[in-house]
């Protein structure tokens, strides 16, 4: 990760690195999850308490309005629709 990298891109950053492989081999990519805009968007006008929390492959990723990412292995299969 490098100073001033973005959200969405620390997202991706992080997750390839838990993973141990290459950020462009992630899939889905990640704007098929989320809107890497709109997560940008949203720490550049929260307040620093804000988060917001969504899944990533394996992983729960919650971001907050600092810019702050962390990363957490999920133990449970996320929940299949009916």
């Amino acid at each position: 990760m490098q100073p001033g990298d973005t959200p969405s891109i620390q997202v991706v950053t992080q997750v390839a690195s838990a993973e141990g492989i290459d950020p462009v081999e992630l899939t889905p990519p990640l704007h098929n999850v989320v809107d890497p805009d709109a997560l940008d968007a949203f720490v550049q006008t929260a307040d620093a308490e804000a988060t917001i929390e969504f899944s990533y492959r394996d992983h729960s990723v919650c971001v907050d309005g600092t810019g702050r990412v962390v990363l957490t292995q999920r133990t449970e299969p996320p929940a299949t629709p009916e």
